[in-house]
C-alpha cells in the first residue's frame, strides 16, 4: 500500500466549513477524481484517509494535514492536482509527498497562529501581550460537554508578538479584509502555540489577553493557522512535517 501525505488550506469562506464537512467534501474529491483507495477491513470498509490535528470551524488555515493509503501507485504531484481540481475554491491540496517515515500526527507539536484584532491599536496590543507574557500563568475557562473547565493557557505559548502592517500579503491572510477602510486600528498578533492536553486555542489566548490586560477586541478576530509542525525549542519556529519525507532516502534492498 503505498501512503500519501497531503497538505491543504482552508481559506475565505471556506473556514466556517467543520472537519465534518470537510470529510465529505474530501472522500467525494477523491471518488471525482478516481483515487484507487485502500479499505481497511471487517463488516464496513472504509477508506484509509488518517486526518491530523483540524483547526477548528470558523478558524483560516494554511497548513492541514491528512494521510491517505492506495491500493495502487500514483505520482504524488499528479495526485495532487486531481483532488485539488475536485475540490471547491478555498479547500486547495497545496502539497503531496509520499510517505516514507512514520509518525506523522506525532511531528505536529505546535502550531503558528495569526489574529487580526479590528478595532484594536497596535500599541494596546503590545501592552496586552506583553502583559500576558508577564504572567506566570493565565487561567482561563471553557465550556466542555463535561461542564465549565478551567485550565492555564499562558504555558502553551512559546512566542507571542505584534507584527508590523495590515496583515495583507501575509502568508495565511485571505484578503477578507482588503475592501475594509484601512484607517481604522488593527492589530495582527502572532503567536506559537504547543500541542498540550488540553489543547490551547486561539480564542483561549484571547480570553488570556482579556483577563490579564482587559484586552476586548470589538469584533471578532480573524484567525489563521499559518503552520503547524515540529517546534524547534532553540528558535521557537515551527518547521515542516513533510521535510523527512522529502528528505528520507530510500535505500535498495540487500545494501550495506
Amino acid at each position: 500500500m503505498q501512503r500519501i501525505r497531503l497538505r491543504y488550506t482552508k481559506r475565505g469562506r471556506l473556514r466556517f466549513t467543520s472537519h465534518r464537512d470537510f470529510q465529505r467534501a474530501f472522500e467525494r474529491a477523491l471518488r471525482r477524481a478516481e483515487v484507487p483507495m485502500a479499505y481497511s477491513a471487517g463488516f464496513t470498509p472504509h477508506p484509509k484517509v488518517s486526518y491530523a490535528n483540524a483547526a477548528p470551524t470558523g478558524v483560516g488555515s494554511e497548513a492541514e494535514y491528512l494521510e491517505i493509503g492506495l491500493a495502487q501507485f500514483r505520482d504524488p504531484e499528479l495526485l495532487r492536482v486531481l483532488l485539488d481540481e475536485s475540490l471547491p475554491a478555498g479547500l486547495d491540496v497545496i502539497e503531496a509527498v509520499e510517505a516514507r517515515t512514520s509518525g506523522l500526527a506525532e511531528r505536529l507539536e505546535a502550531s503558528v497562529w495569526q489574529l487580526r484584532l479590528d478595532g484594536v491599536e497596535p500599541d494596546e496590543a503590545r501592552r496586552a501581550v506583553a502583559a500576558f507574557l508577564a504572567a506566570d500563568a493565565v487561567e482561563v475557562q471553557r465550556s466542555t460537554k463535561n461542564g465549565i473547565r478551567t485550565f492555564d493557557c499562558r504555558a502553551a505559548v512559546t512566542r507571542f508578538e505584534v507584527v508590523e502592517g495590515d496583515g495583507e500579503g501575509v502568508l495565511g491572510d485571505t484578503r477578507e479584509g482588503a475592501d475594509r477602510p484601512q484607517d481604522h486600528a488593527c492589530a495582527i498578533l502572532r503567536l506559537v502555540v504547543r500541542h498540550l492536553t488540553p489543547a490551547v486555542r486561539p480564542d483561549d489566548v484571547l480570553s488570556g489577553l482579556h483577563a490579564t490586560a482587559d484586552l476586548a477586541p470589538p469584533v471578532p478576530a480573524a484567525v489563521t493557522r499559518l503552520a503547524q509542525g515540529p517546534l524547534d525549542e532553540d528558535t521557537g519556529t515551527v518547521t515542516d512535517p513533510l521535510a523527512p519525507d522529502r528528505d528520507a532516502v530510500t535505500v535498495p534492498a540487500g545494501s550495506a
